[in-house]
């Protein structure tokens, strides 16, 4: 069996080594890794072209956001030819075997359009982090933990993009990701928009995977907390032209509350990321904004507003 799998590194190459590695001693499953350095600035793309010769390095000038670098491999692998696709992050594992079966539920059912093992925290590995995503622009917990006790693959409103096997007609059809979310939201979105070509998304509870969240820990405090905000603004856009209103108008409420949440218990960062995440969100600023959520200084009101 063939798979394409597609690889982000930005900055952290010791873990994109570790990840591709571990995916080239597969057996029976014959893997074409893409791995995609999105714009790192510490050598990386130099040390995993020496140490994964076989690997297809892709080089982006800039970062370009999960959802723009990982684009850059996947359309790679549909120049290639190249079905299914294996989302893979670089701080993520999952066993061969485990692929095996994703493909064959995929292999199964033709309008599933992408599936995905149960996702457990690495660092504590009875910790469940996903068994697929609810709608992000109703609900505030999108991960939901229902399918511990299913025997079956189950619908999802979206599969996370942590590891995930996508048929190439859905790229091919739906679009591949949204660049404007940058990071985070891009996975629920292009499953909203594969289910309206007539594919569906699924969680299979016999598989699983593991994440290392540890491993950017210190990007949770801001740039998550900025990215999943604002994204949420830019889904409700895009998808909610009955409820924009309403939910413009939670998700506002929502925003504040954390960012003053935040600012009370001392996470001062955090609370600037949560403002800067709502302001844009209402405004309509999307797209990479990395640089602006990690300013420091005196000026962050005079930032903001512009």
């Amino acid at each position: 069996m063939a798979v394409a799998v597609v690889i982000l590194n930005w900055n952290q190459a010791a873990d994109t080594i570790r990840c591709v590695r571990a995916v080239a001693a597969w057996q029976s499953v014959r893997p074409d890794v893409y791995v995609v350095d999105n714009g790192s600035v510490d050598g990386s793309a130099d040390e995993i072209a020496r140490c994964c010769p076989a690997a297809r390095l892709i080089k982006s000038e800039c970062n370009r956001g999960f959802a723009g670098g990982t684009n850059l491999g996947i359309a790679a692998a549909l120049d290639d030819h190249a079905d299914p696709i294996l989302l893979l992050n670089n701080d993520a594992v999952i066993d061969e075997q485990d692929v095996q079966h994703l493909a064959m539920v995929l292999a199964k059912d033709d309008r599933l359009g992408a599936v995905a093992p149960l996702l457990y925290d690495d660092d504590e590995g009875h910790r469940l982090l996903s068994a697929g995503g609810r709608n992000i622009g109703r609900h505030v917990n999108t991960h939901v933990a229902l399918l511990l006790n299913a025997d079956a693959p189950a619908v999802v409103d979206y599969v996370p993009g942590t590891v995930a096997l996508v048929r190439a007609v859905v790229f091919q059809e739906a679009g591949l990701f949204d660049e404007d979310y940058f990071f985070s939201g891009e996975m629920a979105d292009l499953c909203e928009r594969a289910a309206r070509f007539g594919y569906r998304s699924a969680m299979d509870p016999s598989a699983r995977a593991y994440h290392a969240l540890s491993r950017s820990s210190e990007l949770r405090e801001t740039l998550h907390a900025y990215y999943i905000l604002r994204n949420r603004f830019l889904f409700v856009r895009k998808f909610m032209h009955v409820e924009r209103l309403p939910r413009m108008v939670f998700w506002s409420a929502y925003g504040a509350a954390a960012a003053l949440r935040a600012h009370l218990t001392g996470r001062r960062a955090q609370a600037r990321a949560l403002r800067l995440g709502l302001i844009d969100g209402l405004r309509g600023r999307f797209g990479g904004q990395n640089e602006r959520v990690l300013a420091t200084g005196s000026r962050p009101a005079v930032e903001e507003i512009r």
